[in-house]
């Protein structure tokens, strides 16, 4: 009787044994699945100004006449004109193109001959400049009186408009991500600090798209690229 006593009561001890030890596991557990759960949800933010380095400059002009001859020829009057100009400028050496001339008959649009245009055909040809010197056609495009000035009739159209591109953003944007990286991290240490906690490791990060816009409508020769990124870290006490 005693001897089943003592194995009842070794058996009820080894149990007891058994459930704090397993008390004290799935309490360290919990604390450990808490603690996983603490984190902070921040966005960095980094920015530049570059400058563009390719710019496309579509130069359109026209010329007017009843004889296409003469209306060919002051077109390619205009261009060598044009020409020359660009060489005067610094942009002797772009990449420069011309298209064949736009002709338009104005005397087949139904007008009654009283209202018949005194000019029948109307030419418009473009020299388009293609260049990694943004600098020197934004500055040619501020001095283009010279060719009205000789003679060359410049037409403005929204078809064929100046643009200015950046095309440097890989060599920048490891620099960019470690930036905003930072200024995450720095956001994160203050919402730690206001909750007496501390920053621990990355638990998720996200990057963001790089945003490449003119910096005003004035200079649209410099950019400026954005870049926010969005990162959760864990908090620790």
């Amino acid at each position: 009787m005693r001897e089943n006593w003592t194995s009842n009561f070794s058996a009820g001890l080894l149990i007891g044994v058994a459930l704090v030890i397993s008390s004290l596991i799935l309490g360290g557990a919990v604390k450990d699945f808490r603690s996983y759960d603490r984190y902070v949800s921040v966005r960095g933010f980094a920015e530049r100004e570059v400058t563009a380095d390719l710019a496309y400059w579509p130069i359109s002009f026209s010329a007017a006449g009843n004889d296409l001859h003469k209306i060919q020829e002051e077109l390619d009057s205009a261009a060598e004109k044009v020409m020359e100009f660009l060489d005067r400028h610094g942009l002797g050496k772009a990449d420069v193109s011309i298209s064949s001339p736009r002709i338009n008959d104005q005397h087949t649009y139904g007008v009654s001959q009283q209202h018949m245009p005194a000019n029948r055909f109307t030419a418009q040809s473009v020299i388009t400049v293609r260049t990694d010197d943004a600098r020197s056609v934004k500055q040619a495009m501020s001095a283009a009186g010279e060719l009205v000035s000789e003679g060359v009739v410049l037409v403005h159209s929204y078809e064929f408009q100046p643009r200015f591109e950046f095309t440097g953003l890989a060599e920048i944007k490891p620099e960019m991500i470690a930036e905003a990286t930072r200024d995450a991290r720095s956001a994160a240490r203050q919402f730690a600090r206001d909750s007496d906690s501390k920053v621990g490791a990355i638990r998720r990060a996200s990057q963001g798209l790089f945003t490449i816009n003119d910096r005003d409508d004035f200079t649209p020769e410099i950019k400026r690229v954005r870049v926010v990124t969005s990162v959760d870290y864990f908090l620790k006490d």
